[in-house]
């Protein structure tokens, strides 16, 4: 008979994820996990096969949180604009979980390619840029990428703690990039 579970998966994860948040997923060792719960390694491999399967669920719980960002980000007044602002807010809020999802490196280097992969909420960032705009996939994914590419450079300033905005000045600075890349967007169209 297998010996029963000292801590539960919850326990465990919830652990496994608070040592993410202040150390990195690196930290994340049967060691430090043991010592978090006030016991030795051995009650962790009661519940989990091995420390790879504890990281990726630990992955995965980083992902649900920032979801959560996403799903608070898109019932803005402007959700393309929400979207920006809540992905940066996470890189402040979260910075080793920002790390985690969004600076470790991956296989394509292509950004047309990296998007779908690092974000699972593309689809519907996608959509929040082209149905209120009324663009095509192309334009619309176009638009994204720059603007992901800016974000992305102010939300690692904030994770790395290099430098931060106010709320209004981040507005302001998502605005003005949107409006010229789609003021330059539409002015194509009407050049055709």
């Amino acid at each position: 008979m297998p010996p029963k579970a000292k801590f539960t998966r919850g326990e465990i994860l919830n652990s496994a994820l608070s040592i993410t948040r202040e150390q990195g997923i690196d930290a994340v060792t049967a060691r430090e996990l043991g010592n978090r719960l006030g016991s030795s390694a051995r009650p962790i491999f009661t519940v989990f096969k091995n420390m790879d399967e504890v990281r990726e669920l630990v992955i995965l719980k980083a992902k649900e949180l920032y979801g959560q960002y996403v799903d608070e980000g898109l019932k803005g007044r402007l959700p393309f604009r929400g979207v920006g602002i809540a992905y940066i807010r996470f890189a402040r809020e979260e910075p080793r979980l920002f790390w985690l999802l969004f600076m470790s490196p991956v296989d394509s280097k292509d950004i047309s390619s990296i998007l779908p992969v690092i974000d699972e909420h593309y689809d519907r960032i996608l959509q929040s840029v082209q149905e209120p705009y009324h663009l095509d996939r192309k334009t619309a994914e176009k638009i994204y990428q720059h603007l992901w590419t800016y974000t992305h450079g102010i939300a690692t300033m904030f994770a790395t703690g290099l430098c931060s905005y106010a709320a209004e000045q981040l507005e302001e600075r998502l605005t003005e990039v949107f409006q010229g890349l789609l003021l330059l967007e539409k002015s194509r169209e009407t050049q055709i």
